[in-house]
């Protein structure tokens, strides 16, 4: 289990890397048809949406590790091509591209990117809708989700809130994200098993279907340990030990859920779901940097190397992950989340390029 070299790791995550810089859907099959009728490219590299976002997330990560110059050119050439284009729309899956370009800024020191940064950030805190209790409204392309909060909002927005505190020095900034993290605890965990509901409605007061979705579960397990990092706050922090119990409950329920593949189920609890490899992706490098970082103890890291086994067994000879779900909106039932199809979709890539990078660390 786990049994893999250092050269056998990185030959999988540049071939996922090439697979995702050429993915686009030039047939429309996974565009998203949205309420003011805008049409939302999920599947192709180059649009500007939360799937791209995650996907140079990826790869800057795998960057930072490796230190390979042509990853850097990628995520430059992106953001320098983008930046030559129309403004695009200000939303919370939109905001995600900003948690990258804060870590290009440190990396390069290219000051052009500072205004970027600066004004992703105020609208962020400044102007994006809020809900009752002040919860980050989850705001998409053509949809205002009036009352709303998702847990996909604490990896789009909330992550990168925190990084731009850092990196832009604004104190408030990492409060407000703290503060969205515990709301999203509150109306999002399930007290019952750890894990977490697709949404919350102010204006139903239900968590909508009640779905366990696994991509949706993924995000917290990625995002939770990436903002206690970012914070490094001392042991004993109340804040710091509250998140740490709360993503540990989480992970315990993913333990319990694990398929013997080492995958999990696209509805966690639900073993007549499909198998779902970005979920299983995310599942294995949250664990395994929760454990790395010393938030969890070693004994889970039985459970991310399952993971990591079950992505070698899906990654094809082309660098493409198997069994990812394309773009899911809030389902009103669970089987909605169960004939949701799959491909071969940015993010996927990138998550899996996350879960590689984490195990890569080993070998240093």
């Amino acid at each position: 289990m786990g049994a893999y070299t250092k050269n056998q790791l990185e030959t999988k995550i540049d071939l996922l890397i090439d697979n995702e810089i050429h993915l686009s859907d030039p047939t429309g099959e996974f565009f998203v048809k949205v309420a003011d009728g805008s049409l939302i490219d999920n599947k192709s590299f180059n649009f500007w949406e939360w799937t791209s976002g995650v996907g140079l997330y990826g790869m800057m990560k795998y960057y930072q590790l490796s230190r390979k110059p042509e990853v850097l050119k990628v995520i430059k050439d992106w953001f320098d091509s983008h930046f030559k284009e129309a403004p695009v729309e200000k939303n919370i899956n939109t905001m995600v591209q900003m948690l990258t370009l804060a870590y290009l800024y440190e990396e390069t020191g290219d000051r052009a990117y500072l205004p970027h940064l600066e004004a992703w950030g105020d609208w962020l805190y400044y102007r994006l809708p809020r809900t009752e209790k002040g919860g980050f409204q989850h705001v998409t392309y053509g949809d205002l989700n009036p009352g709303e909060m998702w847990a996909d909002t604490l990896m789009m927005s909330v992550l990168t809130l925190t990084k731009l505190g850092k990196v832009l020095e604004k104190p408030e900034y990492i409060q407000e994200a703290k503060k969205q993290v515990l709301l999203h605890i509150q109306f999002l965990q399930d007290k019952r098993t750890g894990l977490w509901y697709h949404g919350w409605s102010f204006k139903r007061r239900d968590n909508f279907s009640g779905a366990f979705w696994g991509r949706g579960n993924s995000w917290i397990t990625i995002a939770f340990p990436e903002i206690l990092e970012l914070l490094n706050l001392p042991e004993g922090d109340a804040f710091r030990e509250f998140v740490r119990m709360n993503l540990q409950y989480q992970i315990d329920a993913l333990k319990k859920y694990q398929d013997k593949s080492g995958l999990w189920h696209t509805l966690i609890d639900d073993p007549t779901s499909y198998l779902e490899g970005s979920a299983t992706a995310g599942f294995t490098y949250g664990i395994l940097k929760a454990v790395h970082n010393h938030l969890i103890d070693n004994s889970y890291r039985e459970v991310a190397l399952k993971g990591i086994d079950a992505l070698f067994a899906n990654i094809d000879e082309n660098g493409a992950l198997a069994m990812t779900s394309g773009g899911t909106p809030m389902g009103e039932t669970k089987d909605f989340y169960k004939q949701v199809k799959t491909s071969v979709m940015p993010y996927g890539q990138s998550m899996a390029e996350l879960a590689l990078t984490e195990y890569l660390k080993e070998f240093y």
